[in-house]
């Protein structure tokens, strides 16, 4: 008789059998809510109180996103939250040991090097045991965000262009000029040692080899982790455990991808509209709200619009930023509330971008209009919209906590592998109870992709209404 060979666990579950039984819990400070989209049945906490941080990290081996948005701050500013937050981690006084990822973009915006040294004294202080490294990992796999030889890369279209030579790179607030990673961090300001994880080293040397590099640093050096797929993910996750094992102490600065393998999670099927709950008492139509202004949101807008059946509101930044703002605002609510009553509705910002004269005068004007859309939104959730998609970043955020006041959620899942996530509320007002809240990042998806999700979430309220007629 031949014996049946035993089924292998994956690399993922490997993982998360070590971070249950080390009791180890991971808490990701999002720098705007759109780090999720590549797990699911993870909580998000969108106010950093200490009762939500507390709930979503309840249990050994619980992953929580911490929204933090510093994305849409002064450098200043984020840099005090940073440490605001970290004060509220440590006084949990949780058992086990606690990961702590700074979670960007995958497109490397953002306040790259203040925030992991933020991270890494405030880890100093309170438990007294430096850091030894910091894990550089930008990489977003489903949307070709991918590092090779060093070189971070990034899906335009058909093609692949280093991150340097892409549209993201020209941002207003956070432009650089470098793709190679080293580069990058040096002119961004690190000025600790950097090393990285070949994928050679990761293809041929496996777990073993990580460590072995990983057990070397020391002083915070940063350590750039080459991707381009989540199988090399999973094998530097599998010799991190192993270097940590042996004492050693790191930090994070990661696009979205990383975060699956470190908390030891499988991919998961797209959501359908029969994965989509929508609560039966909320109306029949949702709320499309679009604060981004990448040419990558502009395309799939118009798309959007040509698929038909959306009542259009337009919000005109030069009238959001003129002195009638308030009497300008409250008309485009009347009509937003009026039209939600009869079809879905498109909120957007207009296309022309409106910068100031540095970055930081770009940053409070894009913060203004984002103020606007949040207005509209927190007025028009009145009406019991049967879901909610946010279109953008900060605009995300901002949509979620002072829009809709959701405090708590839970990522249901993405809509495409790795992409767009789902929110369902947890805690918030109760005309925002059962409402699907969707983190459409800016620069993410395919021409058609906004129209698809639309469609999507059409088809689940069809399928609710006709499950209650029967």
């Amino acid at each position: 008789m031949i014996d049946t060979p035993r089924p292998q666990p994956s690399l993922a579950a490997l993982v998360a059998d070590t971070n249950r039984m080390s009791g180890r819990r991971i808490a990701v400070l999002d720098d705007d809510p759109t780090g999720s989209q590549c797990v699911h049945d993870v909580a998000v906490a969108t106010v950093l109180e200490t009762e939500q941080l507390a709930a979503g990290l309840a249990n050994a081996g619980d992953t929580c996103f911490l929204l933090t948005n510093t994305r849409g701050m002064q450098e200043d500013e984020a840099v005090v939250l940073t440490r605001e937050t970290l004060h509220k981690l440590f006084s949990l006084d949780l058992p086990g040991p606690l990961d702590i990822v700074s979670r960007s973009d995958s497109t490397l915006r953002g306040h790259v090097v203040a925030e992991v040294e933020a991270i890494a004294d405030e880890y100093n202080k309170v438990t007294g045991n430096g850091v030894d490294g910091v894990i550089f990992c930008p990489a977003m796999i489903e949307a070709g965000r991918t590092t090779i030889d060093d070189v971070h890369y990034a899906r335009i279209g058909d093609g692949v262009v280093p991150v340097g030579e892409s549209e993201f790179a020209q941002d207003a607030t956070f432009g650089y000029r470098s793709s190679n990673l080293r580069d990058f961090l040096r002119e961004k300001g690190a000025t600790t040692g950097i090393t990285s994880l070949s994928l050679d080293v990761i293809r041929h040397g496996g777990p073993s080899a990580v460590a072995e590099i990983l057990g070397r640093v020391t002083q915070l050096e940063w350590v750039i982790a080459n991707a381009a797929t989540y199988s090399d993910l999973e094998i530097v996750v599998l010799g991190l455990r192993q270097a940590q094992q042996e004492g050693k102490n790191f930090i994070y600065r990661t696009g979205p991808s990383f975060v699956r393998p470190l908390a030891g999670l499988e991919s998961a099927e797209p959501l359908n509209p029969a994965t989509i709950p929508i609560d039966a008492d909320r109306g029949e139509h949702g709320l499309v709200v679009v604060g981004s202004h990448v040419g990558q949101t502009t395309r799939q807008v118009r798309a959007a619009q040509a698929q038909g059946a959306l009542a259009e509101v337009e919000l005109e930044v030069t009238e959001v930023l003129g002195e009638h703002r308030d009497e300008y605002l409250a008309e485009a609510v009347g009509r937003v509330a009026g039209a939600l009553r009869e079809t879905d509705v498109l909120v957007y910002t207009s296309r022309e971008l409106v910068t100031g004269d540095s970055a930081e005068s770009s940053l409070q004007l894009s913060m203004r209009v984002s103020a606007a859309l949040v207005q509209v939104v927190s007025e028009a959730r009145k009406a019991k919209p049967a879901w909610v998609i946010a279109k953008g970043g900060i605009t995300s955020h901002e949509v979620a906590v002072k829009g809709l006041g959701i405090r708590r959620a839970t990522v249901a899942g993405q809509f495409l592998p790795g992409q767009i996530s789902l929110f369902i509320p947890e805690e918030a007002p109760d005309e925002v109870m059962g409402c699907p809240y969707v983190v459409f990042p800016g620069n993410v998806g395919g021409e058609g992709d906004l129209a698809a999700v639309i469609s999507t979430l059409r088809d689940a309220v069809g399928r609710s209404r006709s499950g209650l007629e029967r």
